[in-house]
Protein backbone atom coordinates (compact mmCIF):
# COMPACT_ATOMS: atom_id res chain seq x y z
CA UNK A 1 0.00 0.00 0.00
CA UNK A 2 1.27 3.25 -1.07
CA UNK A 3 1.55 6.17 1.95
CA UNK A 4 -1.56 8.04 0.01
CA UNK A 5 -3.48 5.08 0.06
CA UNK A 6 -2.41 4.77 4.12
CA UNK A 7 -3.16 8.39 4.75
CA UNK A 8 -6.46 7.85 2.75
CA UNK A 9 -7.26 4.62 5.05
CA UNK A 10 -6.40 6.42 8.37
CA UNK A 11 -8.55 9.58 7.00
CA UNK A 12 -11.87 7.72 5.91
CA UNK A 13 -11.69 5.30 8.83
CA UNK A 14 -11.72 8.32 11.36
CA UNK A 15 -14.08 9.96 9.90
CA UNK A 16 -16.72 6.80 9.23
CA UNK A 17 -15.86 5.38 13.04
CA UNK A 18 -16.02 1.94 11.92
CA UNK A 19 -18.76 0.90 13.67
CA UNK A 20 -21.78 -1.97 13.22
CA UNK A 21 -19.84 -5.44 12.43
CA UNK A 22 -22.04 -7.95 12.85
CA UNK A 23 -20.12 -10.06 14.57
CA UNK A 24 -16.82 -9.64 16.42
CA UNK A 25 -14.96 -11.87 15.11
CA UNK A 26 -15.51 -11.45 11.89
CA UNK A 27 -12.97 -10.90 9.53
CA UNK A 28 -14.68 -9.64 6.49
CA UNK A 29 -14.61 -6.39 6.85
CA UNK A 30 -11.75 -6.00 9.24
CA UNK A 31 -8.27 -4.52 7.48
CA UNK A 32 -4.80 -4.23 9.56
CA UNK A 33 -2.36 -2.05 8.03
CA UNK A 34 1.50 -1.12 9.14
CA UNK A 35 0.98 2.92 10.06
CA UNK A 36 4.71 3.53 11.10
CA UNK A 37 7.59 1.81 11.43
CA UNK A 38 9.90 -0.53 8.70
CA UNK A 39 10.26 -3.34 10.02
CA UNK A 40 13.63 -3.02 10.90
CA UNK A 41 14.79 -0.82 14.51
CA UNK A 42 16.49 1.83 13.84
CA UNK A 43 16.76 5.96 14.35
CA UNK A 44 16.96 8.43 11.99
CA UNK A 45 16.36 12.33 12.72
CA UNK A 46 13.26 13.12 10.76
CA UNK A 47 13.76 17.02 10.11
CA UNK A 48 11.96 19.90 11.27
CA UNK A 49 8.70 18.66 9.31
CA UNK A 50 8.80 15.20 10.26
CA UNK A 51 9.19 12.34 8.02
CA UNK A 52 6.73 9.77 6.36
CA UNK A 53 5.64 7.32 9.29
CA UNK A 54 6.40 4.09 7.02
CA UNK A 55 9.40 5.26 5.63
CA UNK A 56 11.05 6.09 8.67
CA UNK A 57 12.00 3.00 11.42
CA UNK A 58 11.09 2.99 15.29
CA UNK A 59 12.69 0.75 17.01
CA UNK A 60 10.74 -1.44 19.46
CA UNK A 61 7.94 0.84 20.21
CA UNK A 62 5.74 -0.10 23.44
CA UNK A 63 3.34 2.07 25.29
CA UNK A 64 0.46 4.07 22.54
CA UNK A 65 -2.01 6.79 23.10
CA UNK A 66 -4.00 9.55 21.30
CA UNK A 67 -2.93 12.90 22.43
CA UNK A 68 -5.30 15.78 22.88
CA UNK A 69 -4.33 17.15 19.25
CA UNK A 70 -5.70 13.60 18.01
CA UNK A 71 -2.36 12.91 17.16
CA UNK A 72 -0.74 9.30 17.69
CA UNK A 73 1.82 8.99 20.07
CA UNK A 74 4.22 6.14 21.17
CA UNK A 75 7.33 5.64 23.15
CA UNK A 76 10.29 3.49 22.10
CA UNK A 77 11.68 1.68 25.11
CA UNK A 78 15.31 0.85 23.73
CA UNK A 79 15.98 4.27 22.43
CA UNK A 80 13.82 6.71 25.31
CA UNK A 81 12.28 8.26 22.79
CA UNK A 82 8.36 8.98 22.52
CA UNK A 83 7.59 10.08 18.58
CA UNK A 84 4.28 11.80 17.49
CA UNK A 85 2.12 10.12 14.54
CA UNK A 86 -0.25 12.94 12.72
CA UNK A 87 -2.67 11.03 11.47
CA UNK A 88 -4.05 13.23 8.93
CA UNK A 89 -0.76 13.57 7.02
CA UNK A 90 1.15 10.66 8.24
CA UNK A 91 4.05 12.59 9.29
CA UNK A 92 6.20 10.74 12.01
CA UNK A 93 8.21 13.22 14.76
CA UNK A 94 10.16 12.83 17.88
CA UNK A 95 8.90 14.72 20.86
CA UNK A 96 11.02 13.85 23.71
CA UNK A 97 14.02 11.74 24.28
CA UNK A 98 17.04 12.32 23.03
CA UNK A 99 18.31 8.44 22.66
CA UNK A 100 20.62 8.52 26.16
CA UNK A 101 19.67 6.61 29.27
CA UNK A 102 19.56 8.59 32.70
CA UNK A 103 17.34 10.16 35.29
CA UNK A 104 17.09 13.97 35.16
CA UNK A 105 15.19 15.24 37.64
CA UNK A 106 14.04 18.42 35.49
CA UNK A 107 14.64 19.26 32.15
CA UNK A 108 13.31 22.55 30.19
CA UNK A 109 14.10 20.89 26.83
CA UNK A 110 12.30 17.28 26.29
CA UNK A 111 13.98 16.54 23.21
CA UNK A 112 17.66 16.72 25.27
CA UNK A 113 16.48 14.45 28.44
CA UNK A 114 17.29 11.33 28.68
CA UNK A 115 14.40 8.44 28.63
CA UNK A 116 15.46 5.45 30.63
CA UNK A 117 13.43 2.39 29.76
CA UNK A 118 9.62 4.18 29.23
CA UNK A 119 7.29 1.45 28.94
CA UNK A 120 3.80 3.61 28.66
CA UNK A 121 2.39 7.42 28.08
CA UNK A 122 -0.16 8.91 29.46
CA UNK A 123 -2.26 12.06 29.07
CA UNK A 124 -3.98 13.87 31.75
CA UNK A 125 -7.04 16.49 31.50
CA UNK A 126 -4.71 19.62 31.16
CA UNK A 127 -3.04 17.78 28.08
CA UNK A 128 0.47 17.10 30.16
CA UNK A 129 1.86 14.05 29.03
CA UNK A 130 3.44 11.55 31.70
CA UNK A 131 5.79 9.04 30.77
CA UNK A 132 6.87 5.99 33.00
CA UNK A 133 10.53 5.10 33.11
CA UNK A 134 11.11 1.08 33.91
CA UNK A 135 14.63 1.95 34.65
CA UNK A 136 15.05 5.36 36.09
CA UNK A 137 12.37 3.45 38.40
CA UNK A 138 9.74 7.15 37.96
CA UNK A 139 7.17 8.81 36.11
CA UNK A 140 8.19 12.47 34.67
CA UNK A 141 5.68 14.61 33.57
CA UNK A 142 6.00 16.84 30.42
CA UNK A 143 3.92 20.48 31.20
CA UNK A 144 1.87 20.88 28.29
CA UNK A 145 2.57 24.96 27.82
CA UNK A 146 5.94 25.08 28.60
CA UNK A 147 7.38 21.60 27.69
CA UNK A 148 9.00 21.68 31.06
CA UNK A 149 10.15 18.10 32.25
CA UNK A 150 9.41 17.43 35.88
CA UNK A 151 9.54 14.26 37.98
CA UNK A 152 5.79 13.18 39.34
CA UNK A 153 7.27 10.08 41.50
CA UNK A 154 10.22 7.99 42.04
CA UNK A 155 13.49 9.28 42.88
CA UNK A 156 15.38 7.47 39.97
CA UNK A 157 16.92 4.83 42.71
CA UNK A 158 15.14 1.24 42.81
CA UNK A 159 13.79 0.09 45.74
CA UNK A 160 10.42 0.60 48.08
CA UNK A 161 9.34 3.30 50.56
CA UNK A 162 7.82 6.55 50.95
CA UNK A 163 4.41 5.69 51.17
CA UNK A 164 2.18 8.37 53.36
CA UNK A 165 4.53 10.57 51.66
CA UNK A 166 5.72 12.53 48.66
CA UNK A 167 5.74 10.91 45.40
CA UNK A 168 9.02 12.34 44.12
CA UNK A 169 11.18 11.45 46.99
CA UNK A 170 9.22 7.85 47.25
CA UNK A 171 11.09 4.75 45.65
CA UNK A 172 9.59 2.87 43.01
CA UNK A 173 11.24 -0.92 41.48
CA UNK A 174 10.82 -1.05 37.14
CA UNK A 175 7.21 0.54 37.38
CA UNK A 176 5.65 -0.48 34.02
CA UNK A 177 1.64 1.02 33.69
CA UNK A 178 0.25 3.92 34.48
CA UNK A 179 -3.52 5.54 34.50
CA UNK A 180 -5.45 8.05 35.80
CA UNK A 181 -8.49 7.29 38.23
CA UNK A 182 -11.72 9.02 37.88
CA UNK A 183 -10.89 11.25 40.24
CA UNK A 184 -7.14 12.40 38.37
CA UNK A 185 -5.28 10.39 40.79
CA UNK A 186 -2.27 8.42 38.99
CA UNK A 187 -1.93 4.83 39.37
CA UNK A 188 1.08 3.03 39.38
CA UNK A 189 1.77 -0.82 38.47
CA UNK A 190 5.31 -0.82 40.62
CA UNK A 191 5.79 -4.67 39.03
CA UNK A 192 9.60 -4.82 40.78
CA UNK A 193 7.82 -4.65 44.03
CA UNK A 194 4.31 -6.35 43.35
CA UNK A 195 2.20 -3.83 44.09
CA UNK A 196 0.08 -0.89 42.64
CA UNK A 197 0.18 2.38 43.92
CA UNK A 198 -1.36 5.86 44.01
CA UNK A 199 -0.26 9.38 43.40
CA UNK A 200 -3.26 11.62 44.81
CA UNK A 201 -3.96 14.53 42.51
CA UNK A 202 -4.81 16.67 45.51
CA UNK A 203 -1.45 15.74 47.84
CA UNK A 204 0.77 14.38 45.58
CA UNK A 205 1.39 11.74 48.58
CA UNK A 206 1.81 8.10 47.63
CA UNK A 207 0.51 5.05 48.72
CA UNK A 208 -0.29 1.25 48.20
CA UNK A 209 -3.59 0.19 47.38
CA UNK A 210 -2.82 -3.06 46.16
CA UNK A 211 -0.11 -5.98 46.71
CA UNK A 212 1.89 -7.11 49.32
CA UNK A 213 5.16 -7.44 47.69
CA UNK A 214 4.91 -11.17 47.77
CA UNK A 215 4.89 -13.09 44.40
CA UNK A 216 2.31 -15.35 45.54
CA UNK A 217 -1.01 -15.92 43.56
CA UNK A 218 -3.90 -13.67 43.95
CA UNK A 219 -6.82 -14.89 44.85
CA UNK A 220 -10.08 -14.71 42.41
CA UNK A 221 -11.39 -12.27 44.50
CA UNK A 222 -11.54 -9.97 47.89
CA UNK A 223 -10.37 -6.81 49.55
CA UNK A 224 -7.59 -5.00 47.59
CA UNK A 225 -5.46 -3.66 49.70
CA UNK A 226 -3.33 -6.67 51.21
CA UNK A 227 -3.97 -8.77 48.95
CA UNK A 228 -0.98 -10.18 46.48
CA UNK A 229 -0.37 -9.00 43.30
CA UNK A 230 1.37 -11.25 41.14
CA UNK A 231 3.00 -8.86 38.59
CA UNK A 232 1.21 -6.25 38.30
CA UNK A 233 2.03 -5.33 34.42
CA UNK A 234 -0.31 -3.18 32.99
CA UNK A 235 -3.64 -1.15 33.82
CA UNK A 236 -6.45 1.17 32.19
CA UNK A 237 -9.33 2.62 33.59
CA UNK A 238 -12.86 3.42 32.31
CA UNK A 239 -15.34 6.48 33.69
CA UNK A 240 -16.95 4.75 35.77
CA UNK A 241 -14.54 4.44 38.55
CA UNK A 242 -13.54 0.67 37.59
CA UNK A 243 -9.58 -0.30 36.82
CA UNK A 244 -8.66 -3.48 34.60
CA UNK A 245 -5.19 -4.33 35.86
CA UNK A 246 -3.26 -7.47 33.56
CA UNK A 247 -1.33 -9.53 36.29
CA UNK A 248 1.94 -10.91 33.74
CA UNK A 249 2.62 -13.96 35.81
CA UNK A 250 -0.89 -14.21 37.03
CA UNK A 251 -1.67 -14.33 33.20
CA UNK A 252 -5.10 -13.00 34.40
CA UNK A 253 -7.14 -9.73 34.19
CA UNK A 254 -8.84 -8.09 37.59
CA UNK A 255 -11.49 -5.72 37.17
CA UNK A 256 -10.80 -3.42 40.55
CA UNK A 257 -13.17 -1.19 42.45
CA UNK A 258 -10.83 0.86 43.52
CA UNK A 259 -13.00 3.58 46.40
CA UNK A 260 -14.94 0.25 47.48
CA UNK A 261 -11.16 -1.42 47.92
CA UNK A 262 -12.32 -4.78 46.09
CA UNK A 263 -10.97 -7.00 43.49
CA UNK A 264 -12.89 -9.73 41.56
CA UNK A 265 -10.87 -11.95 38.69
CA UNK A 266 -12.81 -11.27 35.21
CA UNK A 267 -10.21 -12.88 32.77
CA UNK A 268 -8.08 -15.64 32.46
CA UNK A 269 -7.35 -18.84 34.95
CA UNK A 270 -3.95 -18.07 35.76
CA UNK A 271 -2.76 -21.25 33.76
CA UNK A 272 -0.19 -20.26 31.07
CA UNK A 273 -1.97 -21.01 27.55
CA UNK A 274 -3.59 -20.38 24.74
CA UNK A 275 -7.21 -20.80 24.80
CA UNK A 276 -10.53 -20.20 25.42
CA UNK A 277 -11.76 -17.48 21.94
CA UNK A 278 -15.31 -18.00 21.64
CA UNK A 279 -16.13 -18.64 25.29
CA UNK A 280 -15.90 -16.46 28.67
CA UNK A 281 -12.86 -15.15 29.10
CA UNK A 282 -12.85 -16.36 32.58
CA UNK A 283 -11.92 -19.91 31.67
CA UNK A 284 -9.44 -18.45 28.93
CA UNK A 285 -5.40 -18.97 29.35
CA UNK A 286 -2.82 -16.35 28.43
CA UNK A 287 0.52 -16.00 28.19
CA UNK A 288 2.38 -13.32 29.95
CA UNK A 289 -0.09 -10.63 28.73
CA UNK A 290 1.56 -7.07 28.85
CA UNK A 291 -0.92 -4.31 27.73
CA UNK A 292 -4.60 -3.29 28.39
CA UNK A 293 -7.24 -0.90 27.06
CA UNK A 294 -10.78 -0.29 27.62
CA UNK A 295 -12.78 0.73 24.98
CA UNK A 296 -16.10 3.14 25.51
CA UNK A 297 -16.66 2.70 22.60
CA UNK A 298 -17.65 -1.19 22.64
CA UNK A 299 -17.70 -1.45 26.02
CA UNK A 300 -14.87 -4.01 25.38
CA UNK A 301 -11.40 -4.60 26.66
CA UNK A 302 -8.56 -5.09 24.04
CA UNK A 303 -5.90 -7.16 26.41
CA UNK A 304 -2.16 -7.44 24.65
CA UNK A 305 -1.24 -11.06 24.95
CA UNK A 306 2.22 -10.38 24.35
CA UNK A 307 4.06 -13.98 24.65
CA UNK A 308 1.12 -15.05 22.17
CA UNK A 309 1.78 -12.76 19.83
CA UNK A 310 -1.98 -11.97 19.64
CA UNK A 311 -4.54 -9.43 20.40
CA UNK A 312 -7.83 -10.57 22.19
CA UNK A 313 -10.61 -8.36 22.68
CA UNK A 314 -13.32 -9.13 25.92
CA UNK A 315 -16.60 -8.02 25.69
CA UNK A 316 -17.25 -6.54 29.27
CA UNK A 317 -21.19 -6.79 28.08
CA UNK A 318 -21.28 -10.68 27.29
CA UNK A 319 -18.00 -12.08 29.03
CA UNK A 320 -16.78 -13.68 25.19
CA UNK A 321 -13.22 -13.26 24.04
CA UNK A 322 -12.16 -13.64 20.72
CA UNK A 323 -8.82 -13.23 18.95
CA UNK A 324 -8.30 -9.92 16.99
CA UNK A 325 -5.14 -9.95 15.68
CA UNK A 326 -2.55 -12.46 14.91
CA UNK A 327 -2.22 -16.20 14.50
CA UNK A 328 -0.45 -17.23 17.60
CA UNK A 329 2.48 -17.07 15.82
CA UNK A 330 5.49 -15.09 15.95
CA UNK A 331 6.13 -12.99 12.78
CA UNK A 332 5.74 -9.57 10.92
CA UNK A 333 2.63 -9.38 8.74
CA UNK A 334 1.64 -9.71 6.48
CA UNK A 335 -0.75 -6.26 6.33
CA UNK A 336 -4.27 -7.23 5.41
CA UNK A 337 -6.27 -9.91 7.63
CA UNK A 338 -5.72 -9.45 10.90
CA UNK A 339 -5.81 -12.91 12.03
CA UNK A 340 -3.66 -13.46 8.74
CA UNK A 341 -0.81 -10.90 10.59
CA UNK A 342 1.87 -12.83 12.36
CA UNK A 343 2.81 -10.10 15.34
CA UNK A 344 5.94 -10.30 17.29
CA UNK A 345 5.81 -9.63 21.38
CA UNK A 346 3.11 -6.35 20.83
CA UNK A 347 3.19 -4.33 23.84
CA UNK A 348 0.80 -1.65 23.32
CA UNK A 349 -2.42 -1.30 22.56
CA UNK A 350 -5.45 1.97 21.98
CA UNK A 351 -8.77 2.34 20.75
CA UNK A 352 -9.43 5.68 19.61
CA UNK A 353 -12.49 6.91 16.77
CA UNK A 354 -13.20 2.91 16.14
CA UNK A 355 -9.65 2.29 14.78
CA UNK A 356 -7.29 -0.24 17.56
CA UNK A 357 -3.72 0.58 17.40
CA UNK A 358 -0.86 -1.54 18.31
CA UNK A 359 2.66 -1.42 18.84
CA UNK A 360 4.19 -4.67 17.75
CA UNK A 361 7.51 -4.17 19.33
CA UNK A 362 9.58 -6.76 17.75
CA UNK A 363 8.91 -6.21 14.39
CA UNK A 364 9.32 -2.21 14.51
CA UNK A 365 5.91 -1.08 13.91
CA UNK A 366 2.98 0.66 14.70
CA UNK A 367 -0.39 -1.69 13.13
CA UNK A 368 -3.89 -0.15 13.41
CA UNK A 369 -7.25 -2.26 12.56
CA UNK A 370 -9.88 -1.29 10.99
CA UNK A 371 -13.75 -2.37 10.82
CA UNK A 372 -13.20 -4.18 14.34
CA UNK A 373 -14.84 -1.65 16.68
CA UNK A 374 -18.70 -1.75 17.26
CA UNK A 375 -21.10 0.51 18.53
CA UNK A 376 -21.85 -0.14 22.27
CA UNK A 377 -25.89 -0.70 21.03
CA UNK A 378 -24.63 -3.34 19.48
CA UNK A 379 -22.05 -5.36 22.05
CA UNK A 380 -22.93 -8.57 22.49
Amino acid sequence: MTNISRRRFLQASLAAGLVGLSSPNSAQQQRVITVAGTGIAGYEYEGPGGAPATETPVNNPYGVAIGPDGALYFCEVDTGRTRRLDLVNGMLSTIAGNGEKGFVAESRRPLDTPFSAPHEIRWDEQGNLYIVERDSHCVHRIARQSGVVTTLAGNGEAGFSGDGGIAVLAQLRQPHSIAFDSRGNLLICDIGNQRLRLVSRETGFIDTIGGTGERIATPNNGALRGTPLLGPRSIDTDPDGNAYLVLREGNSVYQLDIEGNRLQRIAGTGERGYTGDGGPAISATFNGPKGIAYSREDHSLYIVDTENHVIRRMSLSSGEIYTVLGNGERGDGPDGDPLGCKTNRPHGVCVNNGIVYVTDSESHRVRAISGLVRSQSLTA
